[in-house]
């Protein structure tokens, strides 16, 4: 299988009792709607999952790793309070300076996901995601693809 990271969506990698995974996109938006399909993925089979809900939300977060651990955090949060999986996001991102400090920028995340109400009698159980771990976590641009890393604790 050739690596050809300007057409994959993502793909994980082997860590010891969890897994890790990298997402990809020719946006920094689009590598982390990849990111969501990512963990989803790993939880059920997100080919099985529905777009009949849609949750939105925003989250500031000081540098892009943390945004991305706040925005898996809060899907995750979301699939564990409202009883939903996800199979689609539209995810917007924008930088903003905090107006009482030049030097201090903030990122902002708002996101719709779309997915369904969990039905294990359609929804197949593959795995528990525990939580979301900064270990190894980044984001990175290279080329015109962004690449980010990511550990789920399973």
């Amino acid at each position: 299988m050739v690596n050809d990271e300007s057409k994959l969506k993502y793909e994980y990698f082997d860590v010891t009792a969890d897994i890790g995974f990298y997402a990809y996109g020719k946006s920094l938006e689009e590598a982390y709607e990849n990111a969501g399909l990512a963990m989803f993925d790993v939880i059920t089979d997100i080919g099985k999952v529905k777009k009949d809900e849609v949750e939105e939300f925003e989250i500031v977060s000081e540098d892009l790793v943390s945004l991305l651990y706040d925005y898996l955090e809060e899907l995750l949060f979301l699939q564990d309070t409202e009883l939903l999986f996800f199979s689609d996001f539209k995810v917007k991102i924008e930088k903003i300076e905090d107006k009482g400090s030049s030097h201090l920028e903030n990122y902002k995340l708002t996101c719709c996901a779309y997915g369904e109400e969990i039905n294990w009698d359609v929804h197949a159980h593959k795995s528990e995601v525990k939580a979301i771990t900064f270990h190894k976590m980044c984001v990175n641009e290279d080329e015109g693809i962004f690449k980010l890393r990511a550990i789920l604790d399973l």
